[in-house]
């Protein structure tokens, strides 16, 4: 009987120690620290490199989670059952992210390397004074595209090229209904942020006369397909096409005239953060001149980081393909938050043209 006794305490001691582990386990990973910072970026979107030169410099273990679309991160912070320290969410999700009291305001006072981004990149409409996001890359949307696999007067200087006859199941389109949808409204002359219903629906309709041309809707699958010459025109973002021309030289890229989508990716701190300290201090590291020289050299997308432009080859910063002088940059909108009632309706709209690929 004693000894059924002792073998009771035993393992009632050790379920209670299991049962403190976890527990103690559970809260370090959810709930993180001082010693440790959980940034939330898109795929591919940072140089590894720096993530080790960052935790070296300041001793702060870095998590590092990845989500594929705005929405999906948005998602993870409105939960706030993670505790993500940095994001990097795109201009118009910052706003929502601002309306719903989601973000911490940014101390400038701690991000002396902030002078290096040029002005042109700060005090946005979407971020004025810049009080919640600190620029960290822009691009366009374009069309990325193998000359030597179409005619001669396929140069996507217009969107109207992607609907010509020799392009029969040679087009894949990036899977983003903001996307597709505003190179459907600017091919017809309207604006990406149409709030419009009549024109929302003239634009579907102008998409869905691309059905013959359209091979597939995909995400970063196309940039294998691209670089082996396996396909032939992709509506893709500015970072990714270089991407692409990096590993085939025999690649192009152009921003249709009509217009196109002029984006920025900003860093905030989100109010699941446990390290704003930390936080500070990463995205202070990220300003460095060379910190950023090297994550546009590794993720190829542009800078806003006027000192790190010094730093990089003159033939990257020169490229007007992705690079646009201000003028040019004119002709572009940025997406606007539209509310979630009309980011439905594009969401509608642009899975009709889907299902009509089928």
């Amino acid at each position: 009987m004693k000894s059924l006794i002792n073998v009771t305490i035993s393992i009632l001691v050790v379920c209670g120690l299991l049962w403190f582990a976890t527990i103690k386990l559970d809260a370090s990973s959810s709930a993180g620290g001082e010693g440790i910072l959980t940034v939330y970026n898109w795929g591919e979107y940072i140089d590894p490199e720096l993530i080790t030169q960052f935790e070296e410099e300041t001793g702060i273990t870095v998590i590092y989670e990845t989500f594929d679309s705005n929405e999906a991160m948005l998602t993870k912070v409105r939960q706030g059952g993670s505790a993500y320290d940095i994001a990097v969410p795109s201009e118009y999700t910052i706003e929502t992210m601002v309306e719903e009291d989601l973000l911490y305001e940014i101390d400038h006072a701690k991000l002396p390397n902030l002078q290096n981004i040029d002005s042109y990149y700060l005090d946005l409409p979407f971020d004025p004074k810049n009080k919640y996001s600190i620029p960290y890359f822009w691009g366009t949307v374009g069309v990325v595209f193998n000359p030597n696999d179409i005619p001669e007067h396929l140069t996507f200087e217009t969107w109207e090229h992607l609907w010509d006859p020799a392009l029969k199941d040679k087009v894949f389109l990036v899977d983003g209904s903001r996307e597709v949808m505003g190179m459907g409204l600017n091919s017809l002359g309207y604006s990406l942020n149409s709030r419009d219903d009549a024109e929302l629906r003239e634009a579907t309709e102008r998409l869905k006369s691309l059905n013959g041309n359209v091979k597939a809707i995909i995400g970063d699958e196309v940039t294998p397909l691209m670089i082996n010459n396996e396909a032939t025109v992709a509506v893709t973002f500015s970072g990714q096409a270089a991407d692409m021309m990096w590993e085939n030289e025999e690649l192009d890229f152009a921003v249709p005239q009509e217009g196109s989508n002029l984006w920025f990716d900003n860093m905030v701190i989100p109010k699941t953060a446990q390290n704003i300290e930390g936080a500070h201090q990463f995205i202070n590291f990220m300003l460095d001149a060379e910190v950023a020289a090297q994550n546009a050299d590794y993720v190829g997308y542009s800078t806003p980081n006027s000192a790190a432009m010094e730093l990089l080859d003159e033939e990257v910063v020169t490229d007007e393909r992705f690079y646009p002088p201000v003028e040019m940059r004119d002709n572009l909108e940025v997406y606007e938050n539209l509310g979630l009632e009309m980011l439905g309706t594009y969401n509608e709209y642009f899975l009709e043209f889907k299902m009509s690929l089928q």
